[in-house]
């Protein structure tokens, strides 16, 4: 069997080629329109892609000429006698088998070859899938560029329009949030947060950038009393600051050291790291944090954790008002798709995002521009 491909300007013309190279007995697979030259996805013409084919061994049914010329139609009102030398029953039903199965074969590959949006949106909406910003996000960004790109005249239809059009709709989104680090209007600052996060490292990194950047007078408590190598830390890190300690092993011992640290200007509080997925830890740290206190609880994740992870936790946190996250260990993986998915899918805006183990070098303010900067891979030292 002979298959072969032809692009034609129009089915017709495509026509009119396969007849003359593979003869009337020639079989259509597949057709679809394409889009063909241009540049970065402009300017590019339509045609038709056609796949057909020919099989020389196959006996040549009869055709009977229509009164009115205009078309050919094939003799099946019954069966096609086997030629004398020629292919048996058994070998055309091999045949016709093949053929269905490379049909088969033809669609299934067309259809995954087949992008929902034309250049340049697909390569947008590939940078926001990789990085693993999620579907219903990237639909509402595609209906909204799209929406854009149709109603905008032709001058204005490029490639720096649309991202810039991206740029200005994603912080619309990230708008409705507040982004941004500590204001320092709560003297009392609770951090919480799974095992594993880096939440002392966290804590003293924001101890340390308000005592040698803002010159406030700071105190720490910590309630994580199941890790002893956590409470050496931190104590490791207010010597070097020179700000007091306090370990509180219950309410009443946190209670006392909030008294006892009034005139501090900012109090930061660690907790112990539970899986927070289950809703019973959660409850538990009403038992050692006084939550009814006038303080900002801020949640810190893992960059590295899957996203309905870190939806599941901040859904469990719906008793403790959150004032916004923290994202550490952004150096550890590649994709940062919940950079976008937190603030715009859950309404948490992001505090600091912290990108090593550097105390008290290691973190960032989170800006609107920094997270879009990082999701789609912009080198903002090019800027």
């Amino acid at each position: 069997m002979k298959v072969k491909k032809y692009t034609a300007n129009s089915m017709h013309e495509a026509m009119k080629v396969i007849r003359s190279e593979l003869g009337d007995d020639a079989v259509i697979l597949n057709s679809k329109e394409i889009d063909t030259g241009g540049f970065l996805g402009f300017f590019t013409k339509k045609k038709m892609e056609v796949i057909a084919a020919i099989d020389p061994t196959l006996p040549r049914v009869q055709v009977q000429k229509t009164n009115d010329s205009q078309s050919r139609q094939t003799n099946v009102g019954s069966p096609v006698p086997p030629q004398k030398g020629g292919p048996t029953q058994a070998q055309l039903m091999k045949e016709i088998n093949q053929l269905k199965e490379l049909v088969q074969g033809l669609n299934h590959h067309n259809r995954s070859e087949n992008k929902e949006y034309p250049e340049p949106f697909q390569q947008i909406d590939d940078q926001l899938r990789v990085q693993g910003v999620t579907e219903t996000i990237r639909l509402s960004i595609m209906k909204h560029l799209l929406k854009q790109w149709y109603d905008e005249s032709s001058s204005k239809r490029n490639q720096q329009e649309i991202k810039s059009e991206l740029n200005s709709y994603l912080h619309a989104l990230l708008g409705e949030v507040s982004m941004g680090g500590l204001s320092f209007h709560k003297k009392i600052i609770n951090l919480v947060g799974p095992t594993g996060v880096g939440k002392t490292t966290t804590i003293a990194k924001l101890a340390a950038h308000s005592v040698l950047k803002k010159q406030k007078k700071v105190a720490l408590i910590t309630t994580d009393t199941y890790r002893i190598a956590a409470v050496e830390q931190l104590k490791t890190y207010a010597k070097i600051l020179n700000i007091p300690l306090e370990v509180a092993y219950s309410i009443d011992d946190f209670k006392k050291a909030i008294e006892q640290f009034t005139h501090y200007d900012l109090i930061l509080v660690d907790s112990a790291g539970r899986n927070f997925r289950n809703k019973l830890y959660v409850d538990e740290l009403s038992k050692v944090i006084d939550f009814k206190q006038d303080a900002d609880t801020y949640l810190v994740l893992s960059l590295t954790s899957k996203y309905e992870d870190m939806k599941k936790i901040i859904g469990q946190f719906n008793l403790i008002p959150l004032e916004q996250v923290i994202l550490t260990k952004f150096d550890e993986t590649s994709t940062y798709g919940a950079m976008l998915n937190i603030p715009i899918d859950l309404k948490k805006g992001i505090a600091y995002v912290t990108t090593g183990q550097n105390v008290p070098d290691d973190i960032v303010e989170a800006s609107c521009q920094h997270l879009l900067d990082c999701v789609l891979e912009v080198d903002s030292g090019d800027e």
